[in-house]
């Protein structure tokens, strides 16, 4: 298994699906990642990037803002 829980290899037909919009800044932004298996099962792999950081809460954000914990 890898580090986010799905086998090394995948069935035959099976499609990774990645939906994206535009971001203000003019690049793609990742909206949602799935996999659909041949037997039509959807697994759902989330937007956020492995890679980085996830984004504070919309609440944290808006504490560090006004300056307040």
């Amino acid at each position: 298994m890898s580090a986010i829980g799905l086998p090394a290899r995948l069935p035959a037909g099976t499609r990774y699906v990645i939906e994206g919009r535009p971001s203000k800044a003019g690049k793609m932004r990742i909206v949602s990642r799935q996999l659909i298996l041949p037997n039509g099962k959807l697994v759902d792999l989330g937007a956020e990037s492995f890679d980085r950081p996830a984004r504070p809460s919309r609440r944290k954000r808006a504490a560090r803002r006004t300056g307040k914990a």
